[in-house]
C-alpha cells in the first residue's frame, strides 16, 4: 500500500563560498586565478583539458598555520575535524575596523566550536582595503569558549595594511583555525553544520575550500 506519510524535504544548503574567477578581489601582488586549455574536444581530441595557476589565498579559503609561522604545519598537515560540524553564524554587520567582543556577547550562549562572522551586507565584488578583521581579543575570548575554528567574511582576520598580525598570531597561539573570504550574505544568525575541507596540497600555506553550510534537523 502507498504510503501516507508526508515528505520530509532535504536539509537546505547555503552555499558560502565565492566565485573563484580572474577578477576576483585579492590582496594586491596576489597570484590572481588564471585558467588555460591543454586539450579541446575535437575529433581528434575525446576531451576538454584544462590548467589553472592561483593563490591559494583567492575566494574562500583555509589558512595553514605555515601561513604565518615558519615551523608550522602546512594544509597537508592539518587535521580535518575541525572543518566539519556544528557553527553559529553570528551577525556584526558594520563591525569596523575590527570586531570586538562587545559584537559577539549577544551569542555567547552555548558556543559550537565553529564560529563564522558576517561583517557586511553584502560581499566585496571589489579588493576593499578597509575590510573588518578580528581583534586580537576577540580571538582570546572564542578560544576561551572552546571555539576551535573562526571565519570571516572578509579577505583577512587581520587588517589589509597590519604587518604583526596579531589576530593570525593569537590563531597560532590557540591552534585554531581559519576560514577567510566566505560569503554569508543571505544565511540567518543562527547554528548550521558546517562542510568546509581543504585540498591535501602538499607544503601549501593555504587551500581553497568550498564552503557550504546545511541547516540542522
Amino acid at each position: 500500500m502507498p504510503s501516507s506519510a508526508t515528505p520530509v524535504a532535504p536539509p537546505r544548503l547555503w552555499d558560502i563560498s565565492p566565485l573563484v574567477a580572474p577578477d576576483a578581489p585579492i590582496f594586491p601582488g596576489d597570484e590572481p586565478y588564471r585558467l588555460t586549455w591543454t586539450a579541446r574536444l575535437t575529433p581528434g581530441c575525446p576531451v576538454n583539458l584544462s590548467a589553472m595557476t592561483m593563490s591559494p589565498h583567492v575566494g574562500a579559503h583555509a589558512d595553514a598555520p605555515l601561513h604565518y609561522a615558519n615551523d608550522a604545519p602546512a594544509i597537508d598537515e592539518v587535521p580535518l575535524d575541525t572543518y566539519l560540524g556544528r557553527c553559529r553564524v553570528i551577525h556584526a554587520i558594520g563591525a569596523a575596523p575590527l570586531i570586538l567582543v562587545e559584537h559577539l556577547r549577544h551569542a555567547e550562549a552555548e558556543l559550537p566550536p565553529r564560529v563564522l562572522v558576517r561583517t557586511l551586507a553584502r560581499a566585496d565584488t571589489h579588493w576593499n582595503p578597509g575590510f573588518s578583521a578580528y581583534a586580537p581579543e576577540a580571538v582570546d575570548w572564542l578560544a576561551a569558549r572552546g571555539v576551535k575554528l573562526i571565519g570571516i567574511d572578509t579577505p583577512s582576520v587581520d587588517p589589509a595594511d597590519s604587518k604583526a598580525l596579531d589576530s593570525h598570531q593569537q590563531l597560532r597561539r590557540h591552534d585554531l583555525r581559519v576560514l577567510e573570504n566566505l560569503v554569508l550574505d543571505d544565511v540567518p544568525e543562527g547554528d548550521y553544520e558546517l562542510i568546509a575541507l581543504p585540498l591535501k596540497l602538499q607544503g601549501a600555506c593555504a587551500s581553497p575550500v568550498r564552503a557550504i553550510l546545511r541547516d540542522l534537523p
